[in-house]
């Protein structure tokens, strides 16, 4: 799987999750303080990260700041990603299984090393419901999307 992460600051969490996604088999391209001379704020490299899904170009995206609030503001702002601020494990798998999201927004302040593997394990483990109800709850939000864009 190709996933573009994105990080405001170069510290051990977000190379732990660049590391730990390549050491889980998946292609990783960085953006942000990750990628030397790129803008390393967090609204452009989460939105670049999050462009990547939008496009195509990735088929996911981890993107991370101080709280992940900031990262997962700027993604949801990309018309196409629905992208999900996760502090654990459930909340991964139910971002992943009801609301189909494709963009995970990390905090680099609360996420350690184990809770990390917890969450990608958890994200990577589920996929979209097939629920009637999950559905046609995603398909509302990509409505929102088509209606921004066509502003």
């Amino acid at each position: 799987m190709r996933i573009a992460v994105s990080s405001d600051m170069d510290g051990p969490v977000a190379r732990l999750v660049a590391d730990e996604l390549r050491g889980r088999g998946h292609e990783v391209r960085v953006h942000g303080a990750l990628s030397p001379g790129a803008d390393p704020r967090w609204a452009v490299c989460s939105e670049r990260a999050a462009r990547e899904v939008a496009e195509g170009r990735a088929d996911q995206a981890v993107v991370c700041c101080w709280t992940g609030t900031g990262a997962s503001i700027a993604a949801n702002k990309v018309p196409g990603v629905r992208a999900a601020l996760c502090a654990d494990a459930y909340t991964a798998d139910g971002a992943r299984r009801w609301n189909d999201a494709n963009v995970l927004a990390l905090s680099l302040r609360l996420t350690s090393a184990p809770l990390l593997r917890e969450i990608l394990d958890a994200w990577f483990a589920a996929g979209p419901s097939e629920d009637a109800e999950d559905r046609d709850n995603v398909t509302h939000v990509e409505r929102l999307d088509e209606g921004r864009a066509a502003r």
